[in-house]
């Protein structure tokens, strides 16, 4: 490389030593895997400042060309090929680009065991288990679509016939009016949550969730540049009073709660707080996001009136999905709020998505509408319901005081405290080895001595085999009570 570029002095002089630098590894004279001279040394050949070649150097790493090795120094990156006429994409560096934040390690972890060869039962994965599907009713409802049905593109707010019938099962259900033209579906609630953020929502603003909470855990808030307010849960809900400060330092956009056997607590919000929740929206102008997978879900039968059931000025925006009353491979969510803001979403939707699958809309149309639904609605309460007593009673016979819980009563969840001297990682560690995954406290929220047992997706059978390898797992630990005593 000689001292005096010939290359136009319009180009900054790092970009005519990146470039320099470029051709020459391109040419082979730095093959794959070799190293460049050091930023000092090459700046001291070119006579040029030190900055100037860091400069230049940061292009390459830009680029791909090369990586950077603290304290060793400048490699060609081994994605460049001998071959001049070649280069292959450096997928790492893409791979670390993009607005989207990525889950959890945690929660990446738990998803690679459950879909692993390896037999781990699952207590992290909110489905039901085979045993609480409703096997015939999907065929029936399979059997009873038209052969000739139409099998294009849908209305981008969903099937016409699925918003009519769930319509009505609102209505008939949860105690929500909610005409067709204000209802939206979505693929499951996780992606109507996504469609309100980006729809509704701008870079800055200031939401409420609860804690612990499933919201705590989707990056898409942060993603989105949305700052998230947690409010602890209480065995009543949260405290909407605690609202009011906030909002008067932080200007809150928007509240989101889980309010009836909420995730992961179980908890039921108390009316009275429900309709403080609504007046404190109506005082400060703050919409509500009711996210509701789990009301019909109350094991006893009793109706649980709905946020937006009591909504009598609009300010509530709800969410609910099939996936944990029937099946989550259906993928069939919604959101009921005002028409100005489906429409809104729908847009969105159709430039993500171009409309949501028909065949799932029609079977669930036909499931919603069918005779049998309420029965199979029964059963799951009576099956879900089951599958807690189980849990309790196993939690009860091997731990004894190194868990304290909760009992809920409608719901998929427990949320378990540990009185065991261990870190989270210790435990949740020991317990895939054994076998069992579950989901650490810290990826819902701040609980570091906490854990959620989801409890509806393993078999009967599995549940005490479960439990037994838990205590298997923290038999070698001590309890805080007997450390402490």
């Amino acid at each position: 490389m000689t001292r005096k570029s010939s290359t136009s002095t319009t180009i900054a002089k790092y970009k005519q030593i990146a470039n320099e630098m470029e051709q020459r590894i391109l040419c082979g004279e730095f093959p794959a895997g070799s190293w460049l001279p050091s930023e000092r040394a090459l700046a001291a050949m070119l006579e040029v400042n030190r900055s100037t070649v860091v400069a230049a150097y940061d292009e390459l790493l830009a680029a791909g060309i090369v990586k950077r090795i603290k304290g060793v120094g400048t490699q060609v990156s081994s994605s460049v090929l001998t071959d001049r006429n070649k280069r292959l994409p450096d997928w790492e560096q893409y791979a670390k680009a993009g607005f989207f934040q990525p889950n959890h390690p945690v929660n990446r972890q738990i998803h690679q065991f459950v879909q692993s060869e390896r037999q781990m039962i699952n207590f992290a994965i909110g489905e039901l288990s085979p045993d609480l599907l409703p096997v015939s009713l999907m065929k029936d409802a399979y059997r009873t679509m038209e052969a000739d049905r139409y099998a294009g593109y849908e209305d981008f707010q969903g099937n016409l016939k699925l918003r009519e019938a769930l319509s009505g099962h609102l209505l008939a259900y949860r105690g929500i009016a909610s005409p067709h033209s204000s209802l939206l579906i979505t693929s499951g609630a996780q992606q109507a949550l996504h469609l309100i953020i980006q729809a509704l929502l701008n870079p800055g603003d200031s939401v409420v969730i609860e804690d612990p909470s499933y919201a705590y855990s989707l990056p898409i808030f942060h993603s989105s540049g949305i700052k998230t307010l947690p409010i602890p849960v209480e065995r009543d809900g949260i405290d909407p009073d605690a609202i009011v400060p906030l909002h008067k330092r932080h200007r809150i956009r928007m509240i989101f709660v889980n309010p009836h056997f909420h995730n992961p607590t179980g908890t039921l919000m108390s009316t009275d707080k429900c309709a403080r929740l609504l007046d404190i929206s109506t005082t400060y102008g703050i919409p509500i996001v009711e996210d509701d997978p789990y009301s019909l879900t109350e094991y006893d039968g009793h109706r649980i009136p709905t946020l937006k059931s009591m909504d009598k000025d609009g300010t509530v925006i709800y969410i609910s999905s099939l996936s944990k009353i029937v099946a989550s491979g259906l993928r069939i969510g919604w959101i009921a709020g005002p028409q100005a803001i489906i429409s809104r979403m729908a847009d969105i939707k159709q430039q993500i998505d171009f409309g949501h699958p028909s065949y799932p809309q029609w079977i669930a149309a036909q499931l919603l509408t069918s005779e049998q639904f309420n029965a199979h609605i029964q059963v799951l309460r009576t099956g879900l319901k089951n599958k807690r007593d189980r849990v309790v009673r196993s939690l009860r016979q091997y731990f004894a005081e190194k868990i304290t819980f909760t009992v809920p009563n409608g719901g998929i969840h427990l949320w378990c405290k540990w009185q065991i001297e261990a870190t989270e990682q210790q435990l949740f560690r020991e317990a895939v080895s054994h076998g069992i995954v579950y989901a650490p406290g810290s990826i819902l929220g701040t609980s570091l001595n906490h854990f959620r047992l989801t409890f509806s997706r393993a078999n009967d059978d599995q549940i005490e085999q479960g439990v037994h390898r838990l205590f298997q797992a923290t038999k070698g630990f001590a309890t805080l009570t007997q450390k402490h005593s």
